[in-house]
């Protein structure tokens, strides 16, 4: 006895009337049906297990647990959902309801518009399929062919067309779920962020409509006003105009004709800068001959008209006619100047090494000093000068012998030719060479070993052709058989050859091997599902199977999942009518 009444008392409720109005009846027209119209006291009033519907008329088919609402309906659940439209369809054997006509769904952070709306009250999910929009105060407003709403997770899914309008950007992309409580979206499919300064693109994303920030994957990119940030990973905030990126980066300069690589970078909008690590890689890009620097950090700053790059700690740096080395380089976009450090100069914690000496190799010539600045015309893109303060040492091999042709003084000033080409150095003080010079038959007539406070010397065919002791000259030219070993070599020489980068592969052979993180999040993609799945059918066919064995006759169990929405123009009737066929809309059990 105690099990039947469980039973008795676990079955479900149908659906109630609280409210009538005026009850009319049509069997010929309406088998089993009561036509209900609302009267002077109000609304009819239909109740089914936490669900409050007001409508002015209605068709109640008891048998079947079935309803149809015309006219200023009102749908109620709890303090959650409200619902307003201008028809509806309900099933107590099913708890699915259909909505048409100026369809409104309201929930405490946003309110969906629509003319068509599904209601699965079991799932406690809503859909449309023929366009909706859904406004929320914060997130701005969002439209798309085909939504979903998933009440018991706040979450909205949108399909096709996704379109989301706020002050700050708009958002367009494939699919959108979106949930309303903290305002996350996350975006599959090509997808797009439009703002004032900034434009996102990727096929995989997430931003937080509330605190404008976002985390971007697969083929991400932000542009702003004249840089574009390309890779694998971005986050991104709006308020602080910041991005960082994560493995395969890309930073172009589209104003200076620059790009910057690494796998490390974070880009500061508003302070006009840029710092990248981890294999980091600036290209100044060239019409003929573009510049590759390379070090540990690099750093691009200033404004677009005056763009300044810095790159520290194990620096190399490489063109196609020069080369060179240093702890930093310092690269001016504006003036043209470049500059080769060595920072352990400026640490006494560090000891100077000849090692760390700021090397540049221009053809056959190793040049090595303090501090090196070599200045280009921005324009022409030609070199123009080179300046080498403090322990100016110049090298080159004798290729018809096995000496080394040396220079060194204080400071030295280098000239360039039109072909980027060393073809006028002087040393100016303490100046010392050691120079190998032949006749016309290319036959050694003897070294020159001597000093002058200041040293002209002048390159033709990347070979030095004259020599100017300009001022105190004092020296001797040996026969080569009578030359000493041991003045071979000026004080502070050292031949780096092996080191010289001679192409952008080279700039990382001293590079240990490098493993990127794996980037994470948004990568568990789940297909959309269908709102009319297996088990919603299933329980609509069930519903309709068990009515139908009762009572021999076709239920409407499933009258709530219209083909077509319903033409509501001609509804509701006036409240003292009663309803004709002609005012009832048809439907038909197929989705």
């Amino acid at each position: 006895m105690l099990l039947g009444l469980t039973a008795q008392a676990q079955k479900p409720k149908k659906i109630e009337i609280k409210y009538s109005g005026f009850l009319n009846f049509d069997e010929e027209k309406y088998p089993g049906a009561k036509i209900l119209t609302c009267d002077d006291s109000g609304q009819i009033h239909i109740f089914h297990e936490g669900v409050d519907m007001w409508c002015d008329q209605a068709i109640h088919y008891g048998k079947d647990d079935f309803i149809e609402a015309y006219g200023n309906v009102k749908m109620k659940q709890g303090d959650t959902i409200d619902m307003t439209a201008k028809y509806a369809e309900y099933s107590g054997k099913t708890q699915l309801a259909f909505a048409s006509g100026n369809v409104v769904l309201t929930e405490p952070k946003s309110v969906l518009t629509t003319d068509t709306l599904y209601f699965d009250r079991v799932k406690q999910q809503s859909f449309y399929k023929s366009g909706g929009t859904v406004v929320r105060d914060s997130s701005g407003t969002i439209t798309s062919t085909i939504g979903r709403y998933y009440m018991s997770q706040k979450k909205y899914q949108f399909i096709n067309q996704v379109h989301l309008v706020n002050p700050e950007y708009v958002l367009d992309t494939n699919r959108l779920d979106y949930f309303t409580e903290n305002g996350h979206a996350y975006m599959y499919g090509p997808s797009t962020i439009v703002g004032e300064t900034s434009k996102i693109y990727c096929e995989r994303g997430f931003y937080d409509t509330q605190n404008d920030t976002g985390y971007f994957i697969k083929n991400s990119r932000i542009d702003y006003d004249n840089r574009i940030v390309e890779g694998d990973s971005l986050f991104f905030d709006r308020n602080k105009s910041f991005a960082s990126a994560n493995n395969n980066i890309k930073v172009t300069d589209t104003l200076n004709h620059s790009v910057i690589k690494g796998h490390y970078a974070e880009v500061f909008r508003d302070k006009d800068s840029v710092f990248i690590t981890k294999r980091a890689l600036a290209i100044t890009v060239q019409e003929n001959d573009s510049i590759y620097i390379h070090g540990d950090t690099l750093m691009v700053t200033g404004k677009p008209e005056h763009r300044i790059t810095r790159a520290f700690y194990n620096v190399k740096m490489y063109k196609s006619d020069m080369s060179g080395k240093a702890d930093s380089i310092h690269a001016d976009h504006k003036t043209g100047l470049t500059q080769l450090i060595n920072l352990s100069r400026f640490s006494s914690g560090d000891a100077f090494t000849k090692k760390k000496t700021p090397i540049l190799w221009n053809v056959k010539n190793q040049m090595t000093g303090d501090t090196i600045h070599i200045l280009s015309n921005p324009k022409t893109e030609k070199l123009d000068s080179l300046l080498v303060f403090e322990n100016a040492f110049v090298v080159s091999e004798d290729t018809l012998s096995t000496g080394y042709n040396q220079i060194s003084g204080k400071r030295l000033v280098g000239l360039f030719n039109d072909d980027n080409k060393l073809h006028q150095v002087d040393i100016i003080k303490n100046a010392e060479v050691i120079y190998y010079f032949y006749n016309d038959a290319n036959e050694l007539i003897g070294i020159d070993k001597s000093k002058s406070a200041l040293l002209r010397i002048l390159i033709n065919n990347d070979e030095i052709e004259e020599v100017f002791k300009l001022k105190d000259p004092d020296g001797k030219i040996y026969p080569e058989s009578e030359f000493p070993d041991k003045e071979k070599f000026l004080r502070g020489f050292i031949w780096r050859e092996e080191e010289r980068p001679k192409s952008v592969e080279d700039l990382f052979s001293d590079d240990p091997p490098i493993e990127l993180p794996k980037i994470k999040g948004l990568d568990n993609y789940v297909p959309a599902e269908d709102f009319f799945d297996d088990e919603l059918m299933e329980r609509v066919e069930k519903a309709e199977a068990e009515e139908n064995k009762k009572n021999d006759t076709p239920t409407k169990a499933g009258r709530n999942i219209p083909k077509e929405p319903i033409n509501v123009d001609s509804l509701p009737p006036t409240p003292t009518q009663k309803p004709t066929k002609k005012q009832l809309p048809k439907s038909v059990k197929n989705p």
